[in-house]
């Protein structure tokens, strides 16, 4: 059995989903990681030994040659220039979402993966989540018709403790909150609904985290997570420079004539998402997204409020993220080692950002209708024949 080593790029923060993938068993270790604070290396030495590469210079793994694949997880506006440089050196790439914070960035990654050959996914967790799954087989199930009408409401209670205390606060690195919290829901509404979005339009605003005190220049912002932080107002320590809506709502023309909707609050004082589909029969919605949660099934005519015809109970599964993180490592190490196809397309993850980029500048040029640039079917063709020309 060929061993397959792995490098991880940014291999602190999220990067700690990596270590899924340190399998010495089924072939698979982790051979070098990197990141600016070498403090994350010392879990690694633990998991992997002593003699594991460091480095604080992501290209120094590239330069390793037996090193087959590399996890990215870094900041999202770093995402485009190492997942080039990784797929030029002939790395396979598990790249963290959003893919890139430009329509042109997601563009030159597709581009370099086709050109090169080297493979190419994307971390869409959400995909694996059980009450995704759920969904998606009760729709596949035909139980509701077919669907029309899609939303989601994505409640953020921990909005201030985390994405207003960082980078994520500028534009210039994260573009919006629409492409780091919203790519996944948009995938999720478009894998579901069966299309892609054409057309997008959105309000949203800096309504609340503006108000709040911020953090001296020179000091680093600590994102830490604490329901103590209540409420909004009385918050502290947030960023210097805040740019980036704390509330938005944007409405969706898919290429399959089903329309969605999307409201994300930054300040609300729970944390879900609850998506809704409508179809010619009937209903879906979750309760809950992770963890002991229901899907609920509607499927016949009252004249008001009533119980679901069906409730579908979920429990807890092990791992992070909801049980995902284990999954999609290893959906990966299959597609690399096996060439198995994968539920996460780069494609549609393109078109996740290219919606969350189009809805966030309609935001902040007046709410116009705008277009989704399309992509060549070559490209297309390529990605969906499993990265195979």
């Amino acid at each position: 059995m060929k061993t397959i080593k792995i490098g991880s790029i940014g291999c602190g923060g999220r990067g700690t989903l990596v270590k899924n993938a340190h399998q010495p068993e089924n072939g698979f270790i982790i051979s070098a990681v990197s990141d600016l604070d070498e403090n994350a290396f010392k879990e690694y030495k633990e998991l992997c030994g002593d003699n594991i590469f460091t480095t604080n210079n992501y290209k120094d793994i590239l330069k390793i040659d037996d090193i087959d694949v590399v996890f990215i997880t870094t900041p999202d506006y770093l995402h485009e220039e190492m997942a080039i440089n990784a797929l030029k050196a002939g790395k396979a790439v598990y790249l963290e979402k959003p893919m890139a914070i430009t329509i042109e960035g997601c563009d030159r990654i597709l581009q370099t993966a086709f050109e090169t050959g080297s493979k190419l996914y994307l971390g869409h967790n959400m995909r694996h989540f059980a009450s995704v799954l759920k969904m998606k087989e009760i729709i596949d199930s035909g139980i509701i018709g077919d669907i029309q009408t899609v939303w989601c409401r994505h409640f953020i209670n921990y909005g201030g403790d985390a994405y207003f205390k960082d980078w994520h606060s500028e534009q210039r690195y994260s573009n919006g909150l629409l492409l780091q919290k919203g790519a996944h829901d948009i995938d999720v509404m478009h894998w579901l609904a069966g299309g892609f979005t054409t057309k997008v339009s959105g309000m949203g605003k800096l309504s609340v985290y503006d108000k709040c005190s911020r953090r001296p220049t020179e000091q680093k912002g600590i994102v830490e997570w604490n329901d103590d932080n209540w409420p909004p107002l009385e918050q502290k320590d947030f960023s210097p420079e805040i740019n980036v809506e704390d509330s938005s709502m944007i409405m969706m023309q898919l290429d399959n004539g089903v329309q969605m909707s999307y409201n994300q609050c930054h300040y609300a004082p729970d944390c879900t998402r609850n998506y809704t589909f409508i179809g010619t029969k009937g209903r879906i919605e979750n309760i809950g997204d992770t963890g002991k949660c229901q899907v609920w099934v509607y499927t016949s005519r009252k004249s008001a409020f009533h119980d679901p015809d069906i409730k579908h109970q979920l429990f807890p599964v092990e791992g992070t993220h909801g049980g995902a993180d284990p999954l999609i490592v290893n959906e990966f190490l299959n597609f690399v080692a096996k060439n198995i196809k994968t539920s996460t397309n780069p494609i549609a993850a393109r078109y996740a950002v290219a919606t969350g980029v189009k809805a966030t500048e309609s935001i902040r040029t007046g709410g116009g209708l705008l277009e989704i640039p399309k992509l060549s079917d070559e490209i297309i063709n390529y990605f969906e024949n499993g990265q195979q020309k």
